[in-house]
């Protein structure tokens, strides 16, 4: 439960889940890196 409240603060507070919000989604899947210091949506970005 703990890791699920400290997603959505994340997400109730970031402007990039603001669309999906909108859209009626919750948005997962993410990848939220360092508490919120960086959002991403698309893993393939992470692979180098």
């Amino acid at each position: 439960m703990l890791y699920l409240k400290k997603f959505l603060k994340i997400r109730d507070n970031r402007p990039e889940f603001d669309e999906i919000k909108k859209a009626g989604g919750v948005g997962l899947p993410c990848i939220v890196i360092n508490d919120g210091e960086q959002v991403i949506f698309d893993y393939k970005k992470l692979i180098v």
